[in-house]
């Protein structure tokens, strides 16, 4: 079968046709493809999309297609300028391009979806193309998405900071958590109050005045745009950023005491336990059980922080609000007792947002900011397989690609 009829039947375009195809092998495999614009046809404006008469031709440009037998495939094509009533002379459309990209929308689209799959390198190693060529993939397919996606509906919103790069730099992402439709909505670099502003502003008045649950951290700047945006909203925070707080409190005390045991020269018990006193008991593994209940029967700070966390998981059965604070009081009046400092900041923390806690029990466990982390998980890994950016906008692409459940443009034929 020749190769102007696989294009005929997987990728025709009206008003054009496909007429010489070579292959260059003097320094590397490629096929060139000469497109033509059909006799007596008009071009369209690029931007009304109506059809206008000819004004002249620009030089020949390449635009590249989906690779055959992993050999890099162009299209040659001399674009018509055409003279628009409303627009004057410009650059007709060009259905299989987007712009002026050296790309087919049909490359863009098959080097984007291997890119969900693979690292920017690997997909460009894979299928002989650059990393700006996959790059570029992906802004396309992403710049479609966000245009075309659907806002309406947005009724819980999750918000979290993720750290990028080395230091101090930060992101806020901020996700949808509604049942059926988890998904990234927006990031913005920084994790100030302003950088959250903006979010709600992009999203608009209409749609945030909708939102009735916002699961977010304990992050100050995050804790005072909320409730000034969106006042009709129940401002979460769940039982997942609480736990973490304990784990490290546990971690410190334990660091703590496992140095003063070195400093006294004294039998190191604590060395490797780490894991031992941060799992929760039913994710132990069967050599562990053994060792952490002899560990449980030796009197040090150490044991005791991890036995008030294992109190403390009794706050989470409760069903009703005033039993559940008065277990809060209760609980947190006994740590202030315990001279476990790492643990009476946690305590500290806990009377502080003692409101925005119970709201858990307020939405009744329908909305958790566990998601929001497990998407955060997949954010970083999204990050970690984008090798080689330089910019935050090359990252803000990767997470939107990978996590915005992003409308692709149609294609007539499935390339991968």
């Amino acid at each position: 079968m020749l190769i102007k009829t696989i294009l005929n039947h997987v990728y025709r375009h009206k008003g054009f046709v496909y007429k010489k195809v070579w292959m260059e092998t003097n320094k590397a495999e490629h096929i060139h493809v000469t497109v033509e614009a059909k006799r007596g046809s008009k071009g369209l404006c690029s931007h009304c999309e109506k059809s206008c008469p000819g004004y002249d031709r620009l030089p020949e440009r390449q635009f590249a297609f989906v690779p055959l037998w992993n050999i890099p495939v162009w299209f040659c094509y001399r674009p018509r300028r055409v003279e628009c009533e409303k627009h004057g002379i410009v650059v007709e459309k060009i259905p299989w391009g987007d712009g002026k990209r050296h790309l087919t929308v049909a490359h863009a689209l098959f080097l984007a979806d291997w890119a969900k799959r693979l690292s920017i390198l690997e997909v460009a190693r894979r299928f002989r193309a650059t990393w700006e060529q996959v790059r570029a993939a992906i802004g396309m397919v992403v710049e479609y998405g966000l245009k075309h996606r659907n806002l309406d509906g947005i009724e819980s919103i999750g918000v979290d900071e993720m750290a990028i790069g080395k230091g101090q730099d930060y992101m806020t992402a901020v996700y949808q958590l509604d049942e059926g439709r988890r998904r990234l909505l927006w990031v913005g670099k920084d994790r100030k109050a302003k950088t959250l502003l903006r979010f709600f502003v992009s999203l608009g008045k209409q749609r945030y005045e909708k939102i009735r649950f916002a699961c977010t951290d304990m992050w100050k700047p995050y804790l005072k745009v909320i409730p000034k945006k969106i006042p009709q909203a129940l401002n979460i925070l769940d039982r997942f950023h609480i736990m973490k707080k304990f784990n490290e409190a546990i971690d410190e005390v334990r660091r703590q005491e496992t140095y003063k045991l070195r400093q006294q020269k004294l039998e190191p018990i604590l060395t490797h336990t780490r894991w031992l006193l941060l799992k929760h008991p039913r994710n132990l593994t069967e050599k562990q059980k053994p060792f952490l209940k002899d560990l449980l029967a030796i009197n040090l700070k150490s044991v005791r922080a991890y036995l008030l966390r294992e109190e403390f998981q009794h706050f989470w059965t409760y069903s009703s609000t005033t039993w559940a604070l008065k277990f809060l009081s209760y609980w947190t009046c006994m740590v202030m007792r315990s001279k476990i400092e790492p643990m009476k900041k946690v305590a500290r923390m806990l009377r502080g947002h003692q409101s925005l806690i119970l709201n858990w029990f307020e939405a009744k466990g329908a909305v958790s900011s566990g998601m929001v982390e497990a998407l955060n998980n997949t954010a970083q890994l999204a990050i970690r397989q984008s090798f080689g950016f330089r910019k935050f906008r090359t990252m803000e692409l990767m997470l939107y690609h990978k996590l915005g459940k992003l409308p692709m443009p149609p294609l007539t034929h499935k390339f991968c």
